[in-house]
């Protein structure tokens, strides 16, 4: 029997879960916790650039300070050594979670239901608008890295792994590292740019769009022509395949899959409150976005647009959109990347010289800056050259409401007059409700409003009797709606007040305990009472009252009954006679015959 294989010492490697382009997740076990794992390996020729090890090894460790409900936690990482090429294969050991993939959903019950589909993608929001505050992008969002548990929970896989194949020395160049996830890459991820937390968010929108329809917007023959459709071409609206989504929904999918960064989301949590208006029935934010309006034209188009050619079958499904051309053979796959790329390029080119060249024979003007001004100031300035303006609003700081964002085409550039500059205004930060955070303390409060977008002051409760620690009430209250950032007031307790028991006919060393037992301190006075003696029958200050600790409680205890004393107010009766005080007399005999008369003496006993 051969030894189990373990990596650094503890984790033992055992069957294959799943397959990626990049790794290979194995099932495991740590040994020196007692507890299933799931090992994620990297495919030893990727382990062989040093730079990628040490982009690697950092973006895992971020992924491991991700601490939120809807992400897969990361536990550790290393390198293992064990390798016959002697190559250190670096591994991230994560929480292993029961479920399926939505890959597995989707595969097994087709599309979902829209109001299912509508809290998994909030859920998936959440872990993402974590995520991005943390400095992580995704970068390969899909069906495959979105598991269900058996309760319902979502779990968010792989953060950070991509981010670090992209910012690798050796760039996604390989046509397998785009096989699998062309489906749901961005425009710029397809367009080899830099990319932010909104290309995050159009991955989401593809994913929501395949969750509602049952199949990924763009489909094709080769991962080439899905690419293409990203950058160049609409999305059908989803309603139009599944008639049960509504036109709410439709906006917020456009939304999210605009071609212009600036135009989707600015953030996952944008989009996740959307998400939750549309699954609560209330008005969304997103309206629905015009085809095209979000890009560039495509010069000379219609009938002699570029089409997508499709391919022979297998591989990827036949795009919706039709095509034209016979079937190419796998030799004329890059002759076809290449004409594409080279059409776009081309067509870039005469647009730019077009536009230096002003071919519309109008006026040349450069754009003003308005970009941080108020919205009535930027329309005058811009309308004053001679420009028309398009203004939208969009999600923002409180600083920035009513001034503008972002300004298309961007100050500097060259317009003609009567051309159109399209404005970003602020609308102020989404709102957002405060979340209730009885029954928790400091900390607890803190994740809870953190995760609500919310800020934390902490005051002191100097008048509290909750346990130390515990929250005793916030400002706003629960349920309060407010601008995201809102800084709520919580208060802590010192534990410094306590509540006074009822001991009132309890005995009094049953009181004095527990008194005691709250930090009080007791005083005893006695006095005379119908009850049983040591019955407690007051107590000052009085029950239910709240106190500081180290109070003084008086108790005043039963000493039982008081002995009856003699009416001084009644006079002796006349019938009774004073009697005589006798003196002792001395007796040396300790009898006397019947009859006998008792003799004075001296003042001595007898005996």
């Amino acid at each position: 029997m051969t030894d189990a294989r373990l990596f650094g010492g503890r984790y033992e490697i055992g069957t294959v879960l799943g397959y990626g382009g990049m790794a290979e997740v194995h099932m495991g076990r740590d040994h020196r916790l007692g507890r299933d794992v799931a090992i994620k390996v990297l495919r030893s020729d990727l382990a062989r650039d040093p730079g990628f090890q040490a982009r690697f090894r950092r973006e895992a460790q971020n992924a491991a300070a991700l601490n939120h409900p809807a992400i897969v936690s990361v536990y550790d990482t290393g390198e293992d050594h064990s390798s016959r090429d002697n190559v250190a294969v670096p591994y991230i050991v994560m929480e292993y979670v029961e479920g399926h993939t939505l890959k597995e959903v989707l595969g097994a019950e087709g599309r979902l239901m829209p109001q299912r589909a509508l809290e998994i993608v909030a859920d998936v929001c959440a872990a993402l608008d974590f995520s991005h505050r943390h400095g992580i992008i995704h970068r390969d969002i899909k069906p495959g890295n979105v598991m269900l548990t058996p309760q319902g929970a979502v779990k968010v896989m792989d953060f950070g792994i991509a981010r670090a194949i992209t910012s690798a020395s050796s760039q996604m160049t390989a046509t397998s590292a785009v096989i699998g996830t062309a489906q749901y890459l961005s425009p710029e991820q397809a367009r080899g740019e830099t990319v932010d937390a909104r290309s995050d968010v159009y991955s989401t929108g593809c994913l929501l769009y395949e969750l509602l329809v049952g199949e990924p917007p763009f489909t094709g023959d080769n991962p080439v022509s899905v690419a293409y459709q990203h950058v160049r071409e609409d999305p059908v609206p989803p309603s139009q395949r599944n008639p049960e989504v509504s036109a709410t929904i439709d906006a917020i999918v456009l939304k999210s899959m605009a071609k212009n960064p600036a135009a989707r989301y600015q953030s996952a949590g944008e989009m996740r409150a959307d998400l939750l208006r549309a699954a609560a029935g209330r008005p969304v934010a997103a309206t629905p976005v015009a085809a095209g309006n979000d890009r560039t034209a495509v010069l000379g188009g219609g009938a002699a647009a570029t089409r997508v050619v499709p391919g022979a079958a297998g591989g990827y499904p036949t795009s919706t959109g039709g095509a034209v051309g016979g079937a190419p053979n796998k030799r004329r796959g890059g002759t076809i990347a290449v004409g594409i790329l080279a059409v776009v390029a081309l067509i870039a080119v005469v647009a730019f010289a077009a536009s230096q060249l002003g071919g519309g024979g109008g006026k040349q003007v450069t754009v003003e800056n308005v970009v941080n001004t108020l919205e009535a100031s930027a329309r005058k300035a811009l309308e004053a050259q001679g420009l028309k303006v398009e203004s939208k609003t969009v999600q923002s700081t409180a600083e920035q409401k009513g001034k503008v964002i972002e300004q298309n085409p961007p100050a500097g550039e060259t317009a003609e007059e009567g051309d159109t500059v399209e404005i970003s205004v602020g609308a102020g930060p989404d709102k957002v409700k405060v979340p209730d955070l009885s029954e928790t303390n400091e900390d607890g409060a803190r994740a809870r409003l953190e995760q609500a977008k919310l800020k934390m002051r902490v005051e002191v409760d100097e008048d509290s009797d909750l346990p130390e620690g515990s929250v005793t009430r916030q400002d706003p209250k629960a349920d309060a709606e407010v601008p995201e950032g809102t800084t709520v007031t919580v208060y802590i307790s010192k534990a410094n007040r306590v509540l006074v028991p009822d001991v009132v006919g309890n005995t009094y060393a049953d009181a004095k305990s527990k008194l005691e037992s709250r930090g009080l301190k007791v005083r005893r006075q006695d006095a005379p009472s119908d009850k049983a003696a040591d019955t407690v029958i007051a107590q000052s200050p009085n029950q239910n009252t709240q106190q500081d600790r180290g109070t003084t409680i008086t108790l005043t205890v039963s000493s039982g009954a008081a002995p009856e004393s003699p009416d001084p107010n009644e006079s002796p009766s006349d019938d009774t006679e004073p009697t005589e005080p006798t003196e002792p007399t001395e007796s040396t005999d300790t009898t006397a015959s019947p009859g006998a008369t008792p003799q004075r003496g001296t003042n001595e006993l007898v005996r």
